[in-house]
């Protein structure tokens, strides 16, 4: 009793346990570590995979996939710079919009293939994947969008009350996330859609529209992130967000979402975020190289996947 007590407690804290394993082992190694200036540089560095890795959240708790959140991010952060140049007359408004519309139209896309016309997450997203960094070569013929304004850039550089303003989005979206999970109706299907499908159709949810949902937040998220990628690279590159959507799923596992459905956070995700975060910012003021990095959070997420499995057996 008192052993399978301590496993659902292991269960249910173990990524915070660890977490705080880990940011303690990390201070004591590195001066540098817990410093003001760090911990700040670590946000600013999580919050664009972070924003990601929240849409990601929705799509596998349902579980689905979405391997098109990179190239999303690259086309929506082209077609938003292409009108934040310059020595164009747009106000601000007009680029957030459109790439965050951008985004948003690539989602939904994503989840009528997936809702309405059946295909297999994977098959599909990794359709949209090809798709969508192909037309961010096309619009912008291969080339990164470069000369933007001060506005456009201030977004990924600038400061509010000392904290970056890409932090403060992040924030502002964990909390947001956290509302639409956990006290509303529309959270509240997603899980019943994740946990089993054919119940939740039974009980009057429309499963279809609860996967179109997802996916448009996992898309309108994946602009937000790559406009603010653009803005604070201070170009928009058809080749942004490589890799990022593998970063969001690693994040999103680590965080405690199950990959069967039907069971995760958003305060998962934003401690599978630090922990990628607080891993390698602590491993670089160690000066381990980042081939090593990328094993550890490969066996990592292979050990989280493992308990996952377990869990549901």
């Amino acid at each position: 009793m008192r052993k399978g007590s301590t496993g659902k407690l292991l269960t249910k804290y173990g990524i915070y346990i660890a977490f705080t394993i880990l940011f303690i082992i990390l201070s004591i190694s590195s001066e540098s570590f817990l410093t003001t200036t760090n911990i700040i540089n670590i946000l600013r560095q999580v919050s664009i995979i972070g924003i990601v890795a929240i849409g990601m959240s929705f799509v596998i708790i349902t579980g689905g996939i979405d391997l098109s959140v990179g190239s999303i991010m690259a086309l929506s952060a082209v077609v938003a710079s292409s009108f934040a140049k310059a020595d164009s007359s747009y106000s601000l408004f007009i680029p957030i919009i459109i790439g965050m519309t951008v985004g948003l139209v690539c989602g939904l896309i994503n989840g009528v293939l997936v809702a309405k016309w059946k295909v297999a997450p994977f098959i599909a997203t990794l359709g949209m994947m090809t798709a969508a960094r192909g037309l961010a070569m096309v619009y912008t013929n291969g080339r990164p969008v470069i000369g933007l304004n001060n506005s456009y850039n201030n977004i990924g550089s600038g400061y509010i009350l000392g904290l970056p303003i890409p932090v403060i989005i992040f924030i502002l979206i964990v909390a947001i996330g956290i509302f639409l999970l956990n006290f509303t109706v529309y959270g509240r299907h997603v899980f019943a859609t994740g946990g089993n499908e054919q119940s939740a159709k039974l009980s009057g949810i429309r499963v279809n529209s609860v996967k179109i949902g997802v996916y448009a937040i996992a898309g309108l998220l994946a602009g937000v992130g790559g406009m603010i990628l653009s803005s604070r690279i201070m170009s928009g590159s058809p080749v942004l967000g490589q890799g990022y959507e593998l970063d969001a799923i690693a994040a999103v596992v680590i965080g405690g979402t199950s990959l069967f459905g039907g069971v995760g956070s958003i305060v998962g995700t934003l401690i599978g975020v630090l922990i990628i975060g607080v891993m390698n910012n602590g491993l670089d003021l160690l000066n381990v190289s980042s081939y090593y990095q990328q094993i550890l959070k490969g066996t990592i997420i292979v050990i989280a996947v493992l308990l996952d499995k377990k869990n549901h057996q």
